[in-house]
């Protein structure tokens, strides 16, 4: 698995690689989300920006190379705003993008803030109307005793250009941050979910959404838990998951009541009492959770472990992975500098058999669910050399013994981390956010079988 991995392309997030010493907050990516067919890419970012990437057709003369992806679109999504009556600042920060399935030659994307969700229409022209009677080739409107004869206005060829406008904004809905946004299987529909409530809102409705769970307490200073993601069934248009900061996810169904407070099953992995320490709590929090394509199991994150659960067995997890358990003897220094606080994804590939999601020194982890193998890779600027193959990497616990090109666990650059990932819905490319740059990566594999 790692050993066939082939780094076919890096693109900076502005289609350049900057000076790694200087990174703007701005440009940091902030979400990575594939179309349904893939071949559409986008990032969001800390500035508000979106950058759309398309993969290019296989060309004719390489028949069996794969089509690399290249900036389509960039358009700027959020722009800073203020609360006046709570006197916060509103950052413009991109915190999910959420594709909607084509339906016809448009694309249709879902984008959200701390506050506001767009909907924006990406559509092509190619093509422009000439020939007008009451107006000149400028658009100016002609004096109308100067036209003498009627003519039918004609479409010329014209040079493709790509147009992104803004179809529907849903904002004032959300008291808290918003930190999840998740399209139904109806297509009609979908959720947006902050800290402490989640909505339920039509994609034609911008003026009203429907609170389908709240748990916010009658006195906050009885608030334990928070939610931390939500997502829809990929089938089932009446369920959908939300996960919570003490670490269980609950299954809710929309038929049972119109507020689903009451879940439908309880995930939850029983605390083992001689492990538990000061950290327990902070580390069991689960920072992401996806379905699976196939909608029979869950994906969670927390911050030392990726776990698989199967929706018809609540008592446990069905796997669990180690991401970086070599952490467990850092979680102080961690905690100090806020790291532990950090909140990595999760994503399946498109047969449900690999998981993926990242950690620190911009390494990234890989488990394949039925062969048992596990294997580090690592984004960086030597990775990104196109048809460069990239090496397995492997971590030292402190204290252990050291092989060659093994990094020592006091070596590793916290700042450098793999927080955002994707992986293409139905090939092995991967899509890898490292701060301001965007690492695709494609299975050599899979080139070499197509």
């Amino acid at each position: 698995m790692g050993e066939d991995t082939d780094a076919t392309l890096t693109l900076n997030h502005h289609g350049f690689l900057p000076d790694h010493n200087y990174v703007t907050e701005a440009d940091i990516i902030s979400t990575v989300e594939f179309n349904h067919t893939g071949e559409l890419l986008a990032t969001g970012d800390k500035g508000g920006r979106v950058v759309i990437f398309q993969r290019e057709p296989e060309s004719k003369s390489e028949p069996f190379s794969q089509g690399e992806y290249n900036v389509y679109s960039t358009f700027q999504s959020h722009e800073p705003e203020f609360d006046y009556l709570k006197s916060l600042e509103i950052e413009e920060k991109i915190n999910k993008i959420r594709w909607l399935p084509q339906q016809n030659a448009a694309h249709f994307l879902l984008s959200t803030n701390d506050k506001t969700i767009k909907l924006w229409k990406v559509s092509e022209r190619d093509k422009r109307p000439e020939g007008y009677n009451l107006k000149d080739e400028e658009g100016r409107i002609k004096d109308i005793s100067t036209v003498t004869s009627l003519q039918v206005p004609v479409l010329k060829p014209m040079d493709l250009m790509v147009e992104v406008s803004p179809r529907r904004v849903f904002a004032n809905a959300h008291t808290y941050h918003i930190n999840s946004i998740s399209v139904n299987s109806d297509y009609e529909t979908y959720m947006s979910a902050d800290d402490l409530r989640i909505n339920l809102w039509h994609l034609d409705i911008t003026d009203r959404s429907f609170n389908i769970v709240d748990i916010k307490p009658a006195n906050m200073e009885d608030l334990t838990e928070v939610i931390t993601a939500a997502e829809f069934h990929p089938l089932h248009c009446n369920l959908f998951v939300y996960s919570s900061s003490k670490g269980t996810l609950r299954l809710c169904d929309m038929r049972e009541a119109a507020l689903c407070d009451k879940h439908s099953k309880l995930f939850e992995e029983p605390e083992d009492p001689s492990a538990r320490s000061f950290f327990s709590e902070i580390i069991s929090s689960v920072s992401d959770v996806k379905f699976s394509h196939s909608g029979r199991y869950l994906l969670t994150r927390d911050y030392l472990t990726a776990k698989v659960w199967d929706l018809n067995m609540e008592s446990k997890p069905l796997e669990t992975y180690q991401v970086h358990d070599y952490l467990r003897s850092k979680l102080c220094s961690l905690y100090e500098n806020d790291c532990i606080f950090d909140k990595f994804e999760c994503a399946w590939n498109g047969s449900d058999s690999v998981i993926m999601t990242g950690a620190y020194n911009n390494f990234f982890r890989m488990f394949d669910r039925n062969t048992k193998r596990d294997v580090t890779l690592e984004a960086s600027r030597e990775s990104s050399k196109p048809r460069a193959v990239l090496k397995p990497r492997r971590v030292c616990a402190a204290g252990g013994k050291r092989r060659k090109d093994d990094i020592s666990v006091d070596s590793l650059d916290f700042t450098k981390k793999i927080l955002h990932t994707a992986w293409h819905p139905n090939e092995n490319i991967i899509a890898i956010a490292a701060t301001n740059n965007l690492y695709i990566f494609q299975d050599k594999l899979n080139s070499e079988m197509h």
